[in-house]
């Protein structure tokens, strides 16, 4: 049985599609490619069709991850099939869980940054794109530095606690 993690973001070109390849480079290093399935989303359409934003394939490039992408907004009907959606800021957060179609759905979400001890009370990652290259780094950072926790508790939901 395959687990199933879509990240979303507005438009899925930021930090949606960076928060996939970073966790999908974990995935894989952890030899748990095979058993969980990452991809991502936005709350809108806007970017539909779309690659990812040019600055964030070359910070994930340059930072040795797979930067191939294309964007596209998330649907109510994918919880049925997803066993987690990570949010990336609170505003992501809420639209998502009004989504949700059931109680249930709503649990599925969570806050990124939650898996990151580190976080403190400030559980946003921020949106780089009106900004320049520094924000997609400091994106990146908060990623990975998250990932390595929400790695961990997937980890636990397909093998188990070790």
């Amino acid at each position: 049985m395959t687990y199933r993690v879509c990240f979303v973001c507005t438009g899925n070109i930021c930090r949606s599609p960076m928060a996939e390849s970073v966790f999908r480079a974990r995935t894989a290093e952890a030899g748990l490619d095979g058993l969980i399935e990452a991809d991502s989303a936005g709350t809108g359409g806007w970017h539909e069709g779309d690659g990812a934003d040019p600055r964030t394939v070359s910070v994930l490039k340059e930072a040795g991850y797979d930067g191939g992408h294309t964007a596209r907004q998330f649907q109510p009907s994918w919880f049925s099939r997803l066993d987690l959606v990570i949010a990336l800021d609170a505003g992501h957060l809420k639209a998502l869980r009004r989504l949700a179609p059931s109680p249930e759905d709503a649990e599925k979400v969570r806050l990124l940054r939650s898996y990151d001890p580190a976080a403190g009370d400030d559980l946003d990652v921020p949106d780089p794109y009106y900004g320049g290259r520094d924000g997609f780094e400091e994106c990146l950072a908060m990623v990975e530095a998250a990932s390595t926790g929400l790695l961990a508790a997937v980890r636990d939901q397909v093998e188990g606690p070790v």
